[in-house]
């Protein structure tokens, strides 16, 4: 596999809904909700949930670069989320659901500059991705309650109508190999 850093930071609508995915695909050691892209030091849900500190619902996905590498991180993350609705993931809308991805290095940012512009030329989607490419800046952890939010509350309303679809299409797309038993 490429010499890659182990981690990367994605959002996509909700972190509840990414970080579900992720927490199903071997490779992925760890999956940490959280927020980044902001102007606001140590924000909260709450002040994220205003749109106004201009941080984004995040994870950041910790993977084992022997088992799997940023591509596939990165086609696992444009098959679970929309990618060309700007600052709007279902319901939730809103800056701090924008599709983006915090690279970490040259080596990712050129991954995912490619894949959008393959996704684009497949025209995979009726239109085009407007997913942020932009360097990694500071992630901060959300609060506990958010950590592996759907393993803890997968009978939540929201976790039924949002997140179980979600899971579901992934466990069988053509990524469904991946997931962990």
């Amino acid at each position: 596999m490429d010499n890659e850093s182990g981690s990367i930071v994605l959002g996509g609508g909700c972190f509840w809904c990414i970080e579900a995915v992720f927490e199903l695909v071997p490779g992925v050691n760890q999956v940490v909700s959280g927020y980044s892209g902001g102007h606001v030091e140590n924000p909260t849900y709450e002040a994220v949930c205003t749109g106004e500190t201009g941080h984004a619902e995040v994870v950041e996905v910790f993977f084992d670069s022997e088992s799997i590498n940023i591509r596939k991180i990165l086609e696992i993350f444009f098959s679970i989320h929309d990618p060309t609705t700007l600052n709007r993931q279902g319901p939730d809308i809103g800056t701090q659901y924008r599709s983006i991805i915090f690279f970490k290095d040259k080596h990712q940012e050129e991954v995912a500059t490619q894949l959008i512009e393959e996704i684009n030329e497949k025209s995979s989607w009726p239109s085009s991705v407007v997913t942020e490419l932009a360097p990694a800046a500071t992630f901060y952890v959300a609060e506990d309650y958010h950590q592996k939010y759907y393993e803890r509350n997968g009978n939540a309303p929201y976790c039924r109508i949002m997140i179980d679809p979600k899971v579901e299409k992934f466990k069988k797309n053509e990524l469904s190999h991946l997931v962990k038993s």
